[in-house]
């Protein structure tokens, strides 16, 4: 598998006012012909000067003739298959860099021979960031998968979110120094991530989260070539693809998968 290696439709897309939305013009693949609005979620515009002011340009694009609001799909993406597949939301829906990123990790598991539940960790670890939400994603990623992987991988998903802050020398994890230039040198986490770093080290499955930690920060090389198929065999043993497809098998997290296939619906 090439990253994205399918083209992608022509589009054409003007911001809103100052960012607060986008406008899709009609081109020959717009549904009927009409302009598109897309409504940007509040995840993605709470505390910026773009919330205030979303709605109401929204309205005023909404007012102007044959105009509608974007649900279904969005011709600027790829089309999703009928049945999605995991490699299918790696293929066609995160970017090239989260996707290099995900498969490093897991082909350095691999190669440090261990265990095949930590290497699909190491390949999810992240899922969440370039598919829904970058903000607690750990939690986000582990609840996306529970249903299809081991619990403990889950669970070492989830956790991994915490251990990243707090160094654990006997293993060899130092606090990573592009946290001190992300957050600043007197970065604290919040009380909450002290206390799942707390509670997951005296848990059994500390070492499998501890692991993804340390196969996360060295994997982040831009010229590594990495490809998915490298791990079909641990994804066919370890991750229980559902017959439906992603997104359509009835989960209680079906809604997730469904939003990255459609991301930009209005409703």
């Amino acid at each position: 598998m090439t990253v994205h290696e399918e083209p992608q439709a022509p589009s054409s897309f003007r911001a809103i006012g100052d960012g607060t939305g986008w406008v899709r013009e009609p081109l020959d693949d717009a549904v009927g012909g009409r302009r598109q609005v897309i409504a940007p979620p509040a995840a993605a515009t709470l505390g910026t000067p773009a919330h205030s002011g979303a709605k109401a340009a929204q309205r005023a694009e909404m007012d102007k003739p044959n105009t509608v609001f974007m649900m279904g799909d969005n011709p600027a993406l790829p089309k999703m298959p009928e049945r999605p597949t995991l490699e299918d939301f790696y293929r066609l829906r995160f970017d090239d860099f989260a996707v290099s990123h995900m498969l490093q990790s897991a082909r350095l598991a691999r190669q440090k021979g261990l265990d095949e539940k930590v290497v699909l960790a190491c390949l999810l670890h992240d899922i969440a960031v370039p598919g829904l939400l970058r903000s607690d994603h750990g939690y986000w990623g582990a609840q996306m998968v529970a249903p299809y992987v081991d619990e403990e991988v889950a669970w070492a998903i989830e956790k991994h979110e915490a251990l990243r802050y707090f160094a654990d020398e006997s293993v060899g994890y130092s606090y990573p120094q592009e946290y001190i230039a992300f957050f600043g040198e007197d970065y604290d986490p919040p009380e909450y991530i002290h206390r799942e770093h707390e509670a997951a080290r005296a848990h059994r499955w500390y070492m499998t989260s501890r692991l993804i930690t340390l196969n996360d920060m060295y994997s982040f090389d831009p010229d590594a070539r990495v490809d998915f198929e490298e791990f079909t065999d641990v994804v066919g043993r370890h991750f229980r693809q559902p017959e439906e497809g992603l997104g359509f098998d009835g989960s209680p997290v079906a809604h997730m998968w469904r939003t990255m296939i459609w991301p930009n619906n209005f409703l």
